[in-house]
């Protein structure tokens, strides 16, 4: 029994360790933040893009556009193919990996110009070098 107990603290301690690793809490926080921005392109596309394509296109309503396969009868509901709305689904995903293509784009640069930066020494080193250089002149 007591086995059982100090298995189980272990594994509490594991998974604490785990739980609490900067990971983990960073990939939470990137979940939902990527699903209050899906919803924010979802609105984006409905309610602003898809408009004025619909109007260019002689006033389609792309999220009414599908192939009705049965009519609705009293015993049954309307089957149908929505193509409009996968193809408002397809401008949400294009734009959504556009912005997320941007924003890596935008990090592998912020990288490379703190990987082109040079480490500042310290004062030991700087010291040394004086030292050495002196020595060198005399």
């Amino acid at each position: 029994m007591i086995g059982v107990i100090i298995k189980f603290n272990f594994m509490l301690k594991d998974f604490k360790n785990f739980a609490v690793k900067g990971n983990v809490v960073d990939l939470a926080v990137a979940v939902i933040i990527g699903t209050a921005f899906g919803k924010i392109v979802s609105s984006f596309v409905a309610d602003i893009i898809m408009p004025p394509i619909g109007v260019l296109l002689g006033g389609v309503d792309f999220s009414n556009l599908k192939f009705v396969l049965k009519d609705a009868s009293e015993a049954a509901e309307l089957v149908s193919i929505n193509y409009g709305l996968f193809i408002n689904s397809i401008i949400d995903f294009i734009i959504i990996a556009f912005v997320i293509f941007m924003v890596i784009k935008q990090l592998e640069r912020f990288k490379k110009k703190e990987a082109e930066k040079p480490a500042e020494l310290s004062e030991d080193i700087l010291l040394l070098r004086e030292i050495r250089d002196n020595l060198k002149t005399k």
